[in-house]
């Protein structure tokens, strides 16, 4: 776009700020918020009476004629939307998004390449301006984004999660990580060659059985969207509430699957110092919501100890994920983890409720760009400080899926009974 154009831009831009502001503040006084439908609306009818009469002022041979559609989208992407980062979010390719400064884009793509893409603004004011218009448009609650509050994590109306720094940072950067609610079942996945059909059938029966599953891996390693796919295979007269700091498993998609769900997102304190609600006191919450399934986002601090209490008690068929590199490191993450919430219990104890609230962790790992679900290891009970566990599934060197050890046989009869086809060699252990 010209020098010309972007000035033009920029005029109109401010323009329909000012008169969608004036009519916010018409709205309020009837408490009427404009939908943001109707706002878009509006904002094209005022753009296009604008660019008319600026049109008519312009010399009729001095400069070429508007490209009135072009013009009104950039203005609506810069007052209404994300401006420069409306088209990587339109680009069905790209899975991550990260931003250093105004200049440096990289994006990453679904096939795990890396590329550079152009600058999304001319500054880093003007990105930064960018991050606090989608903090003030897109967000269900109060965000700011100052030297005050160098940090921001928000999901977007597409269902990305935002997270910008700024302050702390050389320069301010935002990163977004794309959501695919389209890989929401465990067919999806086998056909993308997470796991094969002797795993997936091992998967469902978890969850009709249901036990309770930790999902551990790496960032980037695909645990958001495993757990989205088994919680789909729960069936639609259970009752489900998820627990999130931020909204990424997405029932609301799903809503002819899961009729009867609640969606609880944790909150920061309000700059007052007041207001925050932490995942575990959400986790208490969601005990008194009568769920037959609490699902926790992502356990990584005190959360961990109400959760497994919940698991213990009856709740069964609960699952969360957590970083951890292998399913082993989960029961000593999760032991520090409930000592985070003070209870001031013994390792025995608390090695004694692992055992008992947790069936199954599920270890899935980004291996050269492509998702495999790497080892599955089933709880069996409690040794002073160890858990006792066995690993019933991993990776040979070829990388082909390998049953190393074999079930429990209440647990292999139990899972038979809703529908899991053991390969004929996998003995059973008592």
């Amino acid at each position: 776009m010209s020098f010309l154009d972007d000035s033009l831009v920029r005029s109109l831009a401010d323009h329909v700020a000012d008169a969608l502001a004036e009519e916010r503040i018409r709205s309020d006084g009837f408490q009427q918020t404009p939908t943001r439908e109707a706002e878009l609306e509006l904002a094209r009818d005022i753009l296009r009476a604008e660019i008319s009469r600026v049109a008519a002022k312009r010399p009729v041979d001095s400069w070429p004629p508007l490209d009135e559609d072009s013009v009104i989208n950039e203005v609506i992407a810069r007052v209404l939307g994300l401006g420069g980062l409306e088209a990587l979010l339109a680009d069905d390719e790209v899975s991550d998004i990260h931003i250093r400064g105004c200049d440096s884009v990289w994006v990453k793509l679904r096939d795990g390449r890396r590329e550079r893409r152009e600058p999304i603004a001319d500054s880093d004011e003007e990105l930064i301006s960018l991050i606090r218009r989608a903090a003030t448009r897109f967000s269900r609650t109060e965000k700011r984004f100052d030297a005050g509050t160098p940090e921001l994590n928000m999901q977007l109306p597409d269902g990305s999660r935002l997270f910008a720094v700024m302050e702390v940072s050389t320069r301010p950067s935002l990163i977004v990580r794309r959501h695919r609610f389209e890989l929401s079942s465990l067919d999806e996945l086998r056909l993308r060659e997470v796991f094969d059909d002797r795993v997936q059938s091992l998967l469902t029966a978890m969850v009709r059985a249901r036990r309770n599953v930790v999902i551990a891996g790496g960032t980037g390693s695909g645990k958001t969207t495993l757990l989205r796919a088994l919680i789909n295979e729960v069936p639609p007269t259970e009752r489900i509430v998820t627990i999130e700091d931020a909204y990424e498993l997405g029932l609301e998609h799903f809503a002819q699957q899961h009729p009867d769900y609640d969606a609880l997102q944790s909150r920061n304190a309000n700059i007052e110092g007041q207001g925050e609600v932490t995942l575990a006191d959400l986790t208490r919450m969601a005990l008194r919501m009568d769920p037959d399934r609490v699902i926790v986002g992502e356990v990584r601090g005190a959360e961990a100890f109400p959760m497994l209490m919940a698991m213990s008690q009856g709740n069964n068929g609960s699952m969360c994920t957590m970083h951890a590199d292998g399913t082993r490191s989960v029961f000593p993450k999760l032991a520090a983890y409930v000592a985070m919430a003070s209870t001031g219990l013994p390792v025995e104890t608390v090695n004694n409720l692992v055992s008992s609230a947790l069936h199954f962790v599920i270890f899935i790992e980004n291996i050269d760009g492509r998702r495999r679900v790497a080892s599955i290891r089933e709880v069996v009970d409690t040794d002073g400080n160890n858990i006792v566990s066995n690993e019933v599934i991993n990776l040979d060197s070829r990388g082909e899926t390998q049953w190393p050890y074999p079930l429990r046989s209440a647990t292999r009869e139990l899972l038979e009974l809703h529908g899991f086809v053991a390969p004929a060699f996998v003995g059973t252990s008592r």
